[in-house]
């Protein structure tokens, strides 16, 4: 599981049948410490995410779990929101 920020939506007007009703989202991967890293990418949304929010994704097979038994074409989906996180000082920790 990775954790990203939504930074926009898409819109397709023809998509596989399997997608209809779900929407798409532009992510930016973050560190821990909500630094961007990396590129954007898109994901499908299982938990009703919206822009500005930071969420919890997964990819690879495991992004189409969400919609069984049905078997959606993803490899990225958003599978949780995240309401707040702590990240230790791994100075203090000496």
């Amino acid at each position: 599981m990775q954790l990203a920020r939504v930074v926009g939506d898409v819109v397709a007007t023809i998509k596989d049948p399997e997608l209809h009703g779900h929407r798409l989202l532009v992510l930016q991967p973050v560190l821990p410490d909500r630094t961007p890293v990396g590129r954007t990418l898109v994901a499908v949304d299982a938990a009703g995410a919206g822009a500005g929010e930071h969420v919890m994704f997964v990819r690879g097979r495991e992004a189409s779990f969400p919609f069984l038994p049905g078997e959606p074409p993803v490899d990225a989906c958003v599978v949780g929101i995240v309401d707040e996180w702590h990240v230790e000082d791994a100075k203090t920790q000496r």
